[in-house]
């Protein structure tokens, strides 16, 4: 006999968290929404989602929460306000952050949970809205073991790879690495199409060839052809990208390290969002470089 599937709440329904929140449900997962924009759930609902009024009532309805909202400051008030979800968490409920937060607050979440008996995962994610679309996501968790194994099932319908960091915060810092990779690549990207174009080659046919050997990384094969194409529509926004660079360099402060390559692209990132790119997607770093080059 099939075990009956926890309630699941879905808070932050937008390009990545409403795509994650439709496998959930087509996987069989009762499903409540919430979304500060409401017409971001609309879909979900028309798909049999059911739509909360607040992250509060989310609590009050769900076995398990997963969030997937935009900044810490977000995360922290939706965890620990008032009439936050550690406060209004059923007894024994699995809470699942998967926004890119700050490995410190992650921490802070846990422990305030467990001292309500309430499980805590950080879980954010890598793989962008194609990701997010086709299932496909790379989860890195941080967390006790047995909320791990709790969470795998509803995890595996979200993404492809799954792994275990640590403790509390592993997750998050797991991500911050991530992040910092992907801001130099994608430097070194946009100046590789640049390149190309100015040497007189056809750019789409470069990354074919180039996507195949040493170069190749999910960053040019992926972004590498929406610069190419000059589709800057975000999969990820520019100022949710400055947002994780902050939070990773201030992390790597707090380790005493010293990270050059994302010091210079987060400055480069800036001085887009001045220029009015903050909801561009992150490949409009190509516009910055091609402004500094002609």
């Amino acid at each position: 006999m099939e075990q009956k599937k926890p309630t699941v709440g879905f808070i932050g329904t937008g390009v990545m968290g409403g795509p994650m929140a439709g496998h959930l449900l087509r996987a069989g997962y009762p499903l409540f929404v919430y979304n500060r924009t409401a017409a971001k759930t609309e879909s979900l609902v028309s798909q049999g989602a059911r739509r909360a009024d607040s992250p509060a009532d989310i609590a009050a309805e769900s076995d398990v929460v997963i969030t997937m909202v935009g900044f810490p400051d977000d995360v922290e008030h939706i965890y620990l306000g008032e009439n936050g979800l550690v406060e209004r968490a059923k007894p024994g409920a699995l809470l699942i952050d998967m926004t890119t937060s700050s490995p410190e607050l992650a921490v802070r979440i846990h422990e305030a949970a467990g001292r309500r008996g309430i499980k805590a995962l950080d879980a954010p994610v890598s793989g962008g809205d194609i990701g997010a679309r086709n299932a496909a996501l790379s989860i890195m968790v941080g967390g006790d073991p047995d909320a791990f194994e709790e969470a795998l099932p509803l995890l595996r319908t979200m993404g492809k790879t799954i792994a275990r960091m640590g403790g509390p915060g592993a997750g998050q810092h797991t991500k911050m690495s991530n992040q910092i990779a992907i801001a130099s690549c994608l430097l070194g990207v946009c100046e590789a199409i640049a390149y190309a174009e100015k040497a007189g080659l056809d750019p789409a046919h470069v990354i074919a060839t180039i996507e195949h050997g040493a170069a190749a990384s999910w960053t040019l094969s992926n972004l590498g052809r929406r610069i190419i194409d000059r589709n800057f529509a975000p999969g990820f926004y520019v100022k949710h990208f400055i947002k994780d660079m902050r939070i990773a360099l201030r992390s790597a402060k707090a380790l005493g390290l010293t990270t050059p390559g994302l010091e210079l692209v987060l400055r480069m990132f800036e001085e887009l969002a001045e220029r009015g790119e903050s909801d561009s997607g992150t490949q409009a770093l190509y516009k910055w470089l091609v402004d500094h080059i002609a």
